[in-house]
């Protein structure tokens, strides 16, 4: 990632969405250069093809880890570097991970906090997680990190702003994004991009209409009035 990005995931309520490559068609029609899907939904072979068709239609591959026990994740990893995905996302089993990463092209995101349920939520202090956050991006195979902030109790702006201020790799704010407010917040908070997926997919964002189609549109013109006449992200 090298400027202020937008994913947009294939996934609804943490899970890809039965119908991703109907989405993922027009995600790739309206310009969107950032796409990815989870590890639950689909199977690996329908994954595989996902992957395919968003590689081959110009766009970075992103799957994001929701599995919280240590094998399903290794499990999840290794179908991210079968299906040879460009960034891996989410996860909170890093130190059984990176082992697996450190001979592939694969950048690794990473969840700080302590992450529980389905859908994650992220749990503890702003102290807590900041200290997480630290200490996941001090490995040198960590090439960024997942923040769930908008799923997080606290006071979401200013956890952005301090996991970003203490960590010197790039930040992704995932899950729950579905208004250009927050984007505005997570753009001045110095994150270096964002994911929706939810609240595209059933037509929260606000936009001319519900449709897919009218919905990254609008995500992406806020995203385009955030980056004119804006510095690059301290964290991109």
């Amino acid at each position: 990632m090298t400027q202020f990005d937008f994913i947009f995931m294939l996934t609804r309520n943490d899970r890809t969405v039965a119908d991703a490559p109907v989405h993922a068609e027009t995600a790739l029609r309206a310009g969107i250069r950032h796409i990815g899907f989870k590890d639950v939904g689909l199977r690996l072979e329908a994954l595989a093809s996902l992957a395919r068709q968003i590689r081959e239609g110009g766009a970075s591959t992103y799957l994001e880890v929701v599995s919280l026990d240590r094998d399903s994740e290794i499990l999840s990893v290794k179908a991210a570097m079968e299906l040879g995905v460009d960034y891996l996302l989410g996860g909170t089993h890093a130190e059984d991970v990176l082992p697996l990463l450190e001979r592939t092209p694969i950048r690794y995101y990473p969840f700080p906090g302590r992450i529980v349920g389905h859908p994650s939520i992220l749990e503890g202090s702003q102290a807590e997680i900041v200290k997480s956050a630290v200490a996941l991006a001090s490995h040198p195979g960590v090439a960024g990190l997942d923040l769930l902030a908008y799923r997080s109790p606290g006071n979401v702006p200013s956890l952005i702003e301090a996991v970003c201020r203490a960590v010197a790799k790039p930040i992704i704010v995932a899950g729950s994004v579905d208004g250009p407010d927050q984007i505005e917040t997570i753009r001045r908070s110095g994150a270096a991009g964002f994911t929706v997926g939810t609240s595209a997919l059933d037509g929260r964002f606000p936009a001319e209409g519900p449709a897919l189609e009218f919905q990254l549109r609008a995500i992406s013109a806020c995203l385009e009035r955030h980056q004119e006449g804006m510095p690059r992200s301290r964290n991109s």
